[in-house]
């Protein structure tokens, strides 16, 4: 993905520390806009972006970011990588970010959205799903699937062991939040409903064979207006 016909600008939703918005910066994309909740990974992603002034961190509510920061019809490429869509509240949510993509992007501009499909429970010692290590942080992930919510949520407990630098001692932090659990085929339905065109696609429910839940990847475009014949 580089920037076209569509422009320049993109927007990086959910951004984290920032690995996706620097890399969008250097297939050329300026003015990045990096959008996230959490003042320390933007503070990571300031820090990494350092010479890279196409980068813009914003703090903002991804719900919003986009008709607070974006003429309509103005931008070449939105991503939605991450847990950032099942973060949301609701499905509604979803779908109203969905339209706001579509009204922010200029025709024939792009957007990406990776996400994990949660819809099929995972049962025993599958539930406990590797993240990310170093030789001093390993953080791991549990799934609980609560009664209810039914099939709408997923319960995700973190748990972070930290080894302390000082005396080899490891401690424990955990913390636990609700994620959607949003189908592939439903996703795909919002962005179409939404007037984009589905121009790439991958996931359904199930794991992978490590056990870990499926990624869901769509790539859509807005279509280019048609010409009047007058």
């Amino acid at each position: 993905m580089v920037p076209g016909p569509a422009g320049s600008t993109a927007v990086d939703l959910g951004c984290g520390p920032g690995h996706t918005s620097l890399a969008l910066a250097g297939l050329g994309f300026d003015p990045v806009f990096a959008v996230d909740l959490s003042e320390p990974l933007l503070d990571e992603l300031a820090a990494h972006a350092t010479g890279t002034p196409e980068v813009r961190p914003v703090r903002a509510d991804v719900r919003t970011a986009l008709p607070e920061l974006i003429r309509p019809d103005s931008v070449g490429a939105v991503v939605c990588l991450g847990d950032t869509l099942t973060h949301l509240p609701t499905r509604g949510a979803v779908a109203a970010l969905c339209a706001d993509i579509a009204a922010a992007l200029a025709p024939e501009g792009t957007a990406v959205f990776a996400y994990r499909d949660l819809t099929v429970p995972l049962t025993g010692t599958d539930r406990f799903l590797p993240v990310r290590s170093t030789e001093d942080r390993i953080m791991t992930c549990f799934l609980e699937y609560p009664d209810d919510f039914d099939a709408y949520t997923v319960v995700v407990h973190d748990l972070v062991h930290i080894r302390d630098p000082a005396n080899g001692d490891w401690s424990l932090n955990a913390h636990s939040y609700r994620e959607l659990r949003l189908s592939h085929a439903w996703v795909l339905e919002r962005f179409r409903g939404a007037g984009l065109r589905v121009v790439h696609e991958r996931g359904g429910p199930g794991g992978h064979a490590d056990g870990g839940p499926q990624a869901g990847v769509v790539t859509a475009a807005r279509t280019a207006p048609r010409r009047s014949l007058w």
